[in-house]
């Protein structure tokens, strides 16, 4: 059974229209439009307050609820089935979020999760269909959002702020964990991402490099940012850094692909696999099978049980479609 948290919604109480906010529910359907606006229908007989059966939730789009991660007791197992549909909802939700932030709905979102579930892929690829400008005109000038990868100082990430603080805007930050370890720069983004109205970010310090680019020692920033990332944030043992990652975290929306057992990563493979992850690659049903069958009955050997690996393997299918098995056996397994 999949539950929500409505993160921006209404329901009719005793006549009155009241904000159900923050309220968490059983889903029975996924959001619908229908004549009277967007809603999404729920199980409330269980929840104080509300009728004692399937009511409808007055939403405005689908980031408007999130998917909480289910917490099993040490009686109750998942079935394969219910797995993989907790996965495929919980990556919807990822991507009505990325909507959601980069029509400046939210200011942030946190994506925490083991490598190789396909982060990245989730965000990249809702980001990606809104720049058909800069596509058309071959130029990263006309471009609204950026994936910044790798080590970023405290004066890069004030730089890459200003170049994206637009209210469209949004910039990534994909395993640049360098921003969690630096207190300057956890205060510059708790400065970006305040719930005030306007989230001003200075820099007092005199800098040669704000003069040669021109940027101000001051601006609005407006834009939106994703982290995605393979830290736990209540792993950090630092207490100077956790105060601050804390306060960060609380201005964040925050999702947990929660994938962490070899059958729930095994599960994912074959739920993306199953929504036509090799389809670019035209080897066909056979092969594509073939495929899930070889990393399936592997999964304790291969390097890595992950979405990468999938790739690796139809890349040799495609490249050796008489011998990638072999070549697969060499370099893909211990």
């Amino acid at each position: 059974m999949i539950t929500i948290q409505i993160l921006n919604g209404t329901y009719r109480l005793q006549g009155i229209e009241t904000d159900v906010s923050g309220a968490v529910f059983p889903l029975v359907k996924p959001f619908d439009i229908g004549t009277r606006g967007g809603y999404v229908t729920v199980d409330a007989s269980n929840v104080p307050g509300f009728p004692n059966r399937n009511i409808k939730i007055k939403l405005n789009s689908e980031s408007d609820y999130m998917i909480v991660p289910n917490q099993n007791s040490s009686n109750t197992q998942e079935t394969d089935e219910e797995i993989i549909e907790r996965h495929r909802a919980t990556f919807k939700t990822l991507e009505n979020l990325t909507s959601a932030a980069k029509k400046g709905h939210i200011k942030a979102l946190i994506v925490s999760g083991p490598p190789g579930v396909g982060k990245s892929h989730g965000v990249e690829s809702v980001l990606s269909k809104y720049d058909i400008l800069a596509d058309l005109a071959g130029s990263n000038k006309f471009k609204k959002y950026d994936i910044v990868k790798g080590a970023l100082s405290s004066l890069g990430l004030y730089c890459k702020l200003y170049n994206f603080s637009g209210l469209d805007n949004v910039i990534v930050f994909d395993d640049c964990d360098s921003v969690f370890d630096d207190v300057l720069s956890l205060n510059i983004l708790k400065a970006a991402l305040d719930s005030k109205k306007s989230r001003r970010i200075c820099w007092n310090t005199d800098s040669r490099l704000l003069r040669k680019e021109g940027i101000p020692d001051s601006f609005n920033f407006k834009g939106s940012v994703i982290f995605i990332t393979n830290i736990k944030f209540d792993h950090v043992k630092s207490k100077k850094l956790k105060d601050h990652i804390e306060a960060l975290e609380s201005r964040c929306h925050y999702i947990d692909l929660n994938i962490a057992s070899e059958r729930e990563k095994m599960l994912r493979i074959k739920q993306v696999m199953k929504d036509g992850m090799l389809d670019e690659f035209r080897l066909g049903d056979e092969i594509n099978n073939e495929i899930l069958e070889f990393i399936d009955d592997n999964r304790n050997r291969v390097r890595e049980l992950s979405l990468r690996t999938v790739v690796k393997t139809a890349e040799l299918a495609k490249a050796f479609p008489d011998s990638w098995k072999d070549t697969a056996t060499i370099t893909l397994l211990k």
